[in-house]
């Protein structure tokens, strides 16, 4: 058996400089750093802690705040987020796939194509964020005491549009710099870092609850040891991989005899990692932020006042249909995440495998081999589709079940996004420390 090499102190500070690892990850930190900032950074003319008590209060407006690090609570310059860009996102992909024009560029164009697709994806974007800044000052408009007195109302509405549009594009750019030039999806990464700054807080609030009662702080363990075979169980989707066995030709050059060794081609069970999870909460919160703000307005109607208010807490993430919602787009979002992959196109596979003489054992090259991986593919798609939305909705209703619903906030899917986006930071950091062992060997 072969020894492996445990690599040294001075190996692993090689490979962090011969990389470029190091530079990433200074830069991802700088990033997250001016994200930080700006998100404590207040909007000029509003008194914060009145809305920070309603953010506090109401489900829907308190999951946005937990996605924004707290930049929705404070009203600052980053309040918006990141959502704008995710939700301008799903929407570009979705309409991709039924306008022929859209769906060229995505998969026969390359990089050129997915350069105008991004390009149309920032236009939204601002469109977007344009909207979400006017619905949100006709809220704070409607919330007495919010908005501080003295101030030149249309000056004011029109510069804190502009504000927090621009702060949406602000944010949308420091994702494509992480993306670009750092470690991480640049979108999941702001996220993530929004989640964890709020742990302190839904720790705080769970120790107050469960300190005097014996029952609630066996529930407490309860919850947490549900929440680790969660994130076990998040590990291994992200992980686990179907494997097809390809079969590839010997050819004979001069003396010589190459390949004919047996290879694989890799499904992942979860094609989408993070990204099904993130679309679903978009694609609900959207609507549904749009309604609790409406539902803030002085409607003299008591009937309209009454349905608005029931329309509310039907979508509200504590509810059933919330969770039915959440669970069928998680399903439906991890299959589309699967049909616009280039490296999960069966067709392409097969013909590439045909082209080059390689075949699966027992399928006839072309279309029968396009067809039997199709088939594998939708079943591995399944399974992952299914599994992943199980694992979202457990830890929610075991909050429900043991009574310890402050940590609500860092349940099933702000546990599925971190420990996605941790597991997609250290395939990454894996991928420049094997780049490094090759440029080694090279050398060698």
């Amino acid at each position: 058996m072969a020894q492996v090499k445990v690599p040294s102190t001075e190996d692993l500070a090689s490979m962090w400089q011969a990389s470029g690892l190091k530079q990433k990850i200074l830069f991802t930190l700088l990033m997250i750093a001016a994200f930080r900032l700006g998100a404590q950074l207040p909007l000029y003319g509003i008194n914060n802690a009145i809305f920070n008590n309603i953010a506090q209060g109401n489900n829907i407006i308190g999951f946005l705040d937990m996605f924004s690090g707290g930049a929705l609570g404070n009203v600052s310059v980053f309040a918006l987020g990141i959502g704008p860009f995710i939700t301008a996102s799903i929407v570009i992909q979705l309409i991709s796939v039924v306008v022929p024009s859209l769906e060229k560029l995505q998969k026969e164009e390359g990089e050129e194509g997915r350069r105008k697709l991004m390009q149309y994806t920032r236009i939204f974007t601002v469109v977007l964020a344009a909207f979400q800044a006017l619905i949100f000052m006709l809220f704070l408009r409607h919330l007495p005491g919010s908005i501080t007195a003295g101030v030149n109302h249309i000056a004011f509405y029109v510069s804190s549009i502009l504000i927090l549009t621009a702060g949406a594009i602000l944010v949308m750019w420091i994702s494509e710099l992480i993306t670009e030039r750092g470690i991480g999806n640049g979108g999941s990464l702001i996220i993530f870092i929004g989640i964890l700054s709020g742990i302190p807080v839904y720790a705080s609030r769970t120790a107050q609850i469960v300190v005097n009662s014996p029952m609630l702080q066996l529930g407490l363990v309860t919850l947490l040891a549900i929440f680790f075979a969660a994130m076990v169980f998040i590990v291994i989707m992200q992980e686990a991989v179907r494997k097809v066995i390809i079969v590839n030709p010997r050819r004979q050059v001069g003396n010589k005899v190459y390949g004919g060794m047996n290879s694989y081609i890799p499904f992942k069970l979860n094609p989408g990692n993070v990204m099904p999870i993130i679309f679903a909460i978009a694609i609900l919160l959207f609507p549904s932020t749009v309604i609790s703000i409406i539902g803030q307005a002085n409607f003299k109607s008591v009937a309209v006042k009454n349905f608005i208010v029931h329309l509310t807490q039907i979508m509200s993430p504590d509810g059933i249909v919330y969770y039915v919602l959440y669970f069928l787009l998680i399903f439906a979002l991890t299959f589309f995440y699967a049909s616009i992959m280039p490296n999960m196109q069966p067709k392409d596979i097969a013909d590439n495998l045909k082209k080059y003489g390689s075949s699966i054992p027992g399928v006839k090259p072309g279309r029968p081999t396009a067809e039997a991986l199709d088939k594998i593919l939708s079943r591995t798609t399944f399974i992952g589709a299914l599994g992943l939305g199980i694992i979202a909705l457990v830890p929610s209703f075991a909050s429900h079940v043991t009574g310890i619903t402050t940590m609500q906030g860092i349940g099933a899917t702000s546990l599925i996004i971190m420990v996605g986006v941790a597991c997609d930071l250290i395939n990454q950091v894996r991928a420049h420390l094997l780049a490094r062992n090759y440029e080694s060997f090279l050398k060698e």
